[in-house]
């Protein structure tokens, strides 16, 4: 008996590549998102995101390659023929209409009767958890409503992709951070397929089942938010997801995936290396504020293969959040270390002594390039 053929996934792109004149915006882009899932974009300002999604939906034409969704290209289909929907990030509610009617828009534009227009409308203010707002006018409603409105009014078509450009950015912190927990619970309901661009780090991490980090056109990593933050590729992504110290090195000695790094005379870092590397190399050296232990005795840290002894600087209080941003009494840097939550370095304060150590595991060190 033959195994059953495994379904198209629900978005592929094969060598897409976008050039405006002589700048190559997005270049030969390979991906294929399953279905069901939340795939993020994850990357600068200027570094192709949305010129990749609005391929995507149809609003641009690709130099070369193909996009297909559920197995079929979609290059010659026009964006309201496409089996996609797109949230922008200034929304486009129509302000003039209620928000059932915004959310029936499309349905009418369809030509559904009436009474099928009634029913789904009420269905999808339900499922986004807004039932009996229906006739509210869009002034009328919050933030975080206006957001499920233009959501609902994409949902409510059963597209199979959602893209999603940025539809938090205009939003404030507080409410940026619910909605994210409350896209990703919309996401687990409707089973849609969503592409999400962002910059945004913390929406990516919280969110997405995949992340593709993109630099300059092109996908550095892609892959589980954990693997991108604990085992990145590049010295981009390292920098880029999540929070790091950086320096630079010379390379004095590799051996079996660990190199002895000269940060400053008589300062050497033991480190992982990410890549092939030999004596005289130069190397970027990441490590997590949070990788780095606190000590007031230098001696309870002897065990940790990376020590230095410094001064505290300030005291950054954020809650679960807060930093110690310490100067290295070694090398002058500054290096920021996660404050740890028993409340025994609570009182740091500037100009007091504090020796700092990490293993070896969570320091990574990748070719030099420029800096980020």
């Amino acid at each position: 008996m033959n195994a059953q053929a495994e379904p198209a996934p629900d978005l592929e792109c094969r060598a897409l590549t976008k050039r405006f004149d002589h700048f190559v915006a997005v270049e030969n882009i390979d991906l294929a998102i399953p279905g069901g899932s939340f795939f993020s974009i994850l990357g600068p300002s200027g570094c192709g995101k949305t010129t990749l999604l609005r391929m995507i939906a149809g609003f641009l034409e690709p130099t070369s390659g193909d996009i297909l969704i559920k197995g079929r290209s979609v290059l010659k289909v026009p964006p309201n023929k496409r089996a996609v929907n797109m949230v922008f990030q200034h929304l486009a509610l129509f302000p003039m209409m209620s928000v059932a009617e915004n959310i029936g828009y499309g349905l009418r534009r369809r030509r559904l009767p009436r009474e099928d227009i009634a029913r789904k409308v009420d269905e999808a203010l339900a499922r986004v958890g807004l039932p009996g707002l229906g006739n509210k006018k869009i002034s009328q409603i919050s933030g975080g409503q206006k957001q499920r409105v233009a959501i609902a009014r994409c949902l409510v078509l059963d597209p199979d992709v959602l893209l999603l450009d940025e539809p938090l950015g205009a939003l404030d912190l507080k409410l940026r951070d619910h909605m994210k927990v409350e896209l990703k619970k919309l996401q687990n309901d409707f089973q849609t397929t969503f592409i999400y661009i962002t910059h945004d780090q913390s929406e990516a991490l919280v969110m997405s089942d995949t992340i593709a980090v993109m630099n300059a056109g092109r996908f550095e990593q892609v892959g589980p938010a954990q693997e991108l933050y604990y085992r990145p590729k590049t010295a981009f992504v390292a920098a880029f997801v999540g929070d790091s110290n950086r320096w630079k090195g010379r390379v004095e000695s590799a051996a079996s995936g660990r190199l002895t790094v000269e940060m400053a005379p008589g300062v050497r870092i033991v480190g992982t290396a990410s890549g092939s590397h030999a004596a005289g190399d130069t190397v970027d050296i990441f490590v997590r504020p949070e990788s780095i232990t606190l000590s007031r005795d230098a001696a309870a840290l002897k065990s940790m293969a990376n020590r230095m002894d410094g001064e505290v600087v300030s005291l950054l209080f954020n809650g679960a959040a807060s930093r110690v941003l310490v100067r290295g009494g070694s090398t002058g840097d500054e290096i920021d270390v996660a404050l740890p939550q028993t409340g025994e370095f609570n009182d740091l304060r500037p100009g007091q002594p504090i020796s700092l150590g990490w293993s070896d595991a969570k320091t990574t060190c990748f070719g030099a390039g420029p800096s980020e």
